[in-house]
């Protein structure tokens, strides 16, 4: 039985590489960015905060160290971009159950890519990545 329980687990990390989506990036071209903190507004009210983690994948080596040069401005256009437009997925409300799965990920990686390649310029960026994203709701402040 334990067997089987250890060759469901190895089996488990084998099927689930951390680039699923596809192969990981050459070396030396990812630029970790600080966490974003963004608000998850619903139906007009603030349901808590997203802390996003992203690392942006640029096109060569060379290309990754004017990346991370210009990586404030960027960084400055991340934050300015999450602040003024939602992240949240269409059709989500407060009786969904808010989590880090209310985020619209896809459309969320797209914003920030636009934003890399604006201040970056296009052919540096090959893309970027949401490495983790999660959801702080608000505490019930109303003494109930």
């Amino acid at each position: 039985m334990r067997i089987a329980a250890v060759i469901a687990a190895v089996l488990g990390l084998i099927a689930a590489p951390a680039w699923a989506d596809d192969k990981p990036p050459q070396p030396g071209t990812t630029v970790e960015m600080p966490i974003l903190i963004t608000p998850l507004v619903v139906e007009g009210r603030l349901g808590g905060y997203v802390y996003v983690s992203s690392m942006i994948v640029a096109t060569s080596p060379n290309a990754a160290i004017e990346v991370r040069a210009k990586a404030p401005f960027i960084q400055d256009a991340f934050v300015r971009d999450v602040n003024g437009a939602s992240v949240v997925k269409p059709g989500v409300s407060d009786a969904n159950g808010l989590d880090a799965n209310a985020v619209d990920s896809d459309g969320l990686t797209a914003r920030l890519l636009a934003d890399a390649r604006r201040i970056a310029g296009d052919k540096k960026i090959a893309g970027v990545k949401l490495t983790q994203v999660t959801f702080a709701p608000l505490r019930d402040t109303s003494g109930s």
